[in-house]
């Protein structure tokens, strides 16, 4: 393949919430402006449409599948391939090329930007939250953008997963506990997720508990650091092939 052309298929996860699919459009749009002649289309892997298989049977030709997932887990590894794999056995003239996830790409610069965006303060901790995994690897490549994002902005960075809280959200409670420990005034909240849904939100009623009154950053959307990080992944598998 020659650098530029052929078609970018983006794979959010999708939710039940409205505001998810609002904001994978979004993306869409902008990663298209950022890549003028290609064709760019949004898929999903479950509860929105259009489903990912379904976009991939209507295009042909060279196409970039980019996960817009944070983590390298089961969804990446598994689901997405076997999706693309059973598409390729009823249409063999497609040539699809699965990236790494947009993750890979450090979010960091983004996280910072809508940290300061809501009013991040000097003295703050940080806590940074994702989509827990099944995936050990997974998991651990998210702390290590707590580590990297606590460098960036020199402060302590706490990071908890949105779909391990329990009943009572302690991991939230022990996070906030061990930022003030290590000298935090406050707390700022910063998601580490495409769009607010209802994940985010399962995060921030549990803040409210155990530290109302913190800032909370705004999720990354069609933040410029996503974007070209779609970008570069598309024309990196598109050179490469």
């Amino acid at each position: 393949m020659r650098d530029g052309g052929g078609t970018v298929v983006l794979v959010a996860h999708g939710s039940r919430d409205v505001r998810f699919a609002d904001t994978a459009r979004r993306v869409r749009d902008a990663v298209a402006v950022a890549m003028p002649g290609v064709r760019v289309e949004v898929s999903f892997l479950d509860l929105n449409a259009p489903l990912v298989g379904d976009v991939l049977a209507d295009v042909s030709g060279d196409v970039t599948v980019v996960p817009l997932l944070f983590g390298d887990g089961y969804h990446s590894k598994v689901d997405l391939p076997a999706t693309i794999n059973a598409v390729r056995r009823r249409h063999p003239r497609l040539r699809a090329v699965q990236t790494p996830v947009i993750g890979s790409r450090s979010p960091v610069p983004a996280l910072c930007d809508r940290l300061r965006e809501a009013g991040l303060q000097q003295g703050a901790g940080v806590l940074l939250y994702a989509v827990g995994s099944s995936d050990a690897g997974s998991d651990d490549s998210i702390r290590a953008r707590g580590v990297e994002l606590s460098s960036a902005l020199q402060m302590p960075v706490q990071t908890v997963f949105a779909t391990r809280l329990g009943s009572d959200g302690r991991p939230v409670a022990d996070a906030v506990h061990a930022l003030r420990a290590a000298g935090a005034t406050s707390i700022a909240a910063s998601p580490l997720f495409l769009s607010a849904g209802l994940l985010t939100e399962r995060v921030e009623r549990w803040l409210d508990v155990y530290a109302p009154g913190s800032v909370v950053a705004g999720p990354l959307g069609a933040h410029p650091a996503i974007v070209d990080a779609a970008a570069a992944l598309h024309r990196a598998a598109f050179a490469a092939v």
